[in-house]
């Protein structure tokens, strides 16, 4: 059954939320490297659905999708700080977007790295949260600097 488009937006928040508070992000690990997948709503320049790699907000939504192709996988975390200045700034190189909270049918949120730094510092402002960042000054000097890039 297809999810709803709200249904995912949804998951997508909780994770925003979620990952602010614990500053954990859940990943599927095996032999080959981590859990990707195939975007539903991006292509790249040759048409081609665009390559995500699936990121959750917690340990038990994570390992329900473990099975077929990533049945061999394992749950790993990654920490906030890490995630936004070495994931997420990584695939935004590469080409490659987020797959966010997706569920066992692997339906979930597809984020343009940038765009989901951007929420989560908007979250960790929202409620007063820093983290320590080693590439950058704080989440402000962070948020800047991307917004240039978005601009």
């Amino acid at each position: 059954m297809i999810q709803d488009h709200l249904t995912i937006k949804n998951r997508h928040s909780d994770f925003v939320k979620k990952v602010c508070e614990s500053e954990i992000i859940y990943a599927l690990k095996g032999d080959k490297g981590y859990a990707v997948s195939y975007s539903n709503e991006m292509e790249d320049e040759d048409g081609d659905p665009v390559q995500m790699v699936c990121f959750w907000s917690d340990e038990v939504r994570a390992q329900s999708c473990i099975g077929g192709e990533w049945s061999d996988y394992h749950t790993d975390t990654l920490a906030l700080n890490d995630f936004l200045e070495n994931w997420c700034l990584g695939m935004n190189s590469d080409g490659i977007i987020a797959g966010i909270n997706f569920d066992n049918n692997l339906f979930g949120f597809e984020a343009e790295p940038l765009e989901l730094i951007l929420e989560i510092i908007e979250e960790l402002k929202r409620t007063d949260k820093n983290i320590t960042l080693h590439s950058f000054e704080n989440i402000h000097d962070l948020e800047t600097q991307i917004k240039d890039v978005l601009s």
